[in-house]
């Protein structure tokens, strides 16, 4: 089965071509982070705006790449949510409406259910089952993971996602936009033993997330350690970068190998923008070394929003039999373990 895939959730377009039996024929993807950048963060309606002007152009560049015509595609999967509704509906109108003018079935995908599928396109994908780290900018959530819609929360963010909380600390240093990558690479030249910034309900049993009280304690910092100029001095920015960055991906580490032993599992799959971050892979692979757990990545192109991850999970519900309606389906919020079940094809 040949399957385009749609994603617009927030604010990258992306489009793919995945074929059942040969894999991913082509895929391409516009970011919008120079639109927003001078925001501070995305703009919603800008967001919307963009989607409409680049998909259909990044469609046809995407089938052309992939050496296909409209009469070689079995089906189209888009994302149905969650994310920005304007931003959304952009991509499910234009993915059913193909759909129903191809004459060819369509299907609603959930966003993060592309994520947590995304290392699946890899030559060495993980195996059933497995704890999955979904780590973004709107979602931190550890889940269960038995096969396709077979999916159990372990725990979630009470508040801040962990992508949200680099941005919002990105911005208390007057950082650019997107602020992970600037964290990151901030952190490179700060002196991890100079501060150390809480790990955020790790004292504690279960496997939730809370990083808001992490956002307060490195505004305080910051306040603690101002210049003349409002900011503390280059090489505390650097200092405060590193602390912030070590106190997540302590957090994240330690929940994880905790959701292992309590799950029984030794396979972890981290998916979504965050696991990019060089840092939380080093912290992972040492923190499972010492179970004997292994770690699954996506590559660094399928970690933040893309088609790919759409058109593979979408082919993979269509190969079921699941079908959309004629209905344009878009949910801002859609809870991931309300999903039907596949059973393996």
């Amino acid at each position: 089965m040949r399957v385009l895939g749609i994603e617009t959730s927030c604010d990258e377009t992306g489009v793919a071509v995945y074929d059942s039996e040969r894999g991913l024929l082509a895929h391409t993807l516009y970011s919008q982070v120079a639109v927003h950048a001078e925001y501070g963060g995305v703009v919603p309606e800008l967001a919307s705006r963009d989607h409409v002007r680049k998909l259909l152009p990044l469609i046809r560049e995407v089938m052309n790449g992939a050496g296909v015509t409209v009469k070689d595609i079995d089906g189209v999967a888009y994302t149905s949510g969650p994310g920005l509704i304007g931003a959304l509906m952009v991509g499910a109108s234009v993915g059913r409406s193909l759909a129903y003018a191809w004459q060819v079935p369509a299907v609603g995908v959930h966003h993060m259910e592309g994520h947590l599928l995304a290392p699946m396109l890899e030559d060495n994908p993980p195996a059933f089952p497995f704890v999955a780290l979904l780590v973004s900018g709107g979602h931190t959530q550890l889940i269960e993971v038995q096969g396709i819609g077979q999916y159990r929360i372990l725990g979630e963010s009470v508040d801040d996602a962990a992508g949200e909380a680099f941005d919002k600390a990105a911005k208390m240093l007057d950082l650019d936009y997107p602020g992970g990558p600037e964290i990151a690479k901030l952190a490179q030249s700060g002196d991890p033993g100079r501060f150390r910034f809480p790990r955020p309900m790790t004292d504690r049993p279960g496997l939730d997330f809370s990083f808001s009280g992490l956002k307060t304690y490195t505004l305080n910092t910051i306040s603690a350690h101002r210049g003349d100029h409002g900011l503390p001095d280059d090489q505390t920015m650097a200092d405060i970068a590193c602390a912030f960055q070590e106190a997540v991906v302590d957090t994240l580490a330690i929940k994880c190998r905790r959701a292992l032993e309590q799950t029984g599992l030794a396979t972890l799959v981290i998916a979504g923008g965050v696991s990019a971050n060089t840092r939380l892979r080093e912290k992972l692979s040492l923190s499972l070394a010492k179970v004997n757990g292994e770690v699954f990545y996506a590559r660094h192109e399928f970690c933040t929003d893309n088609g790919a991850m759409i058109a593979y999970a979408g082919c993979r519900r269509l190969m079921a039999g699941q079908r959309e309606g004629l209905a344009i389906r878009a949910l801002p919020r859609w809870a991931m373990d309300t999903l039907p079940p596949l059973a393996e094809v």
